[in-house]
């Protein structure tokens, strides 16, 4: 998630995302701790639906029944990772690129980016898992040639809306879940895994 402006008295920082479940999450960010990122302790893993938003908190009842309602929309899909990119030049990000899941991560976000939580996008929207932000060139050139053997497959049943704290982490705080979700059967799949992870 990017910078907003500073929320004034009565307002606060939110987002909107789907979280990449454990044992995923947990991998990437410790990816991103050895690459040297200072903001991987401060923002979960997590695909961005709508980024930093400054709202008045009298607004926030109306935003959570707009989330309701988006959820009841979309039914559950796969998301598969696969390998990396980045957005240099323009920005110095390296992420885990979206590979399956694209078509209904873009619904999704034009649904969200919608009613009281309308706004116009600086970048066309690229739904990815950033790895690296705003380091080194070397750690980025790393962070890049590491996860570009990573891959990974989850179900994806539900988003989450993020609260930004006066520690500068950022807190899932309510989960809105999809129309439809698999069952129980459906198992998370490790593909590969980034080097050096471990288990939780």
């Amino acid at each position: 998630m990017m910078t907003s402006p500073q929320p004034a008295d009565g307002q606060m920082r939110i987002g909107v995302a789907i979280a990449v479940p454990a044992p995923f999450g947990p991998e990437l960010q410790r990816a991103r701790e050895r690459f040297g990122d200072p903001l991987a302790a401060h923002i979960p893993p997590h695909i961005t639906l709508l980024g930093p938003t400054v709202v008045d908190v009298v607004d926030l009842p109306a935003i959570h029944q707009h989330l309701r309602q988006v959820a009841t929309l979309v039914p559950s899909f796969v998301i598969h990772l696969r390998s990396s990119g980045t957005f240099r030049p323009v920005s110095d990000v390296v992420f885990a690129q979206v590979a399956q899941g694209i078509a209904e991560c873009e619904l999704l976000e034009r649904l969200v980016r919608s009613g009281p939580l309308q706004q116009d996008l600086r970048f066309h929207y690229h739904p990815h898992v950033t790895v690296a932000h705003d380091i080194a060139e070397s750690a980025l050139n790393v962070a890049f040639e590491e996860i570009a053997d990573y891959e990974a497959s989850f179900a994806v049943n539900e988003f989450q809306l993020y609260e930004h704290g006066d520690d500068d982490v950022w807190r899932a705080v309510e989960p809105f879940r999809l129309g439809t979700l698999f069952d129980d059967t459906y198992v998370t799949e490790r593909i590969t895994a980034p080097a050096d992870a471990v288990e939780d």
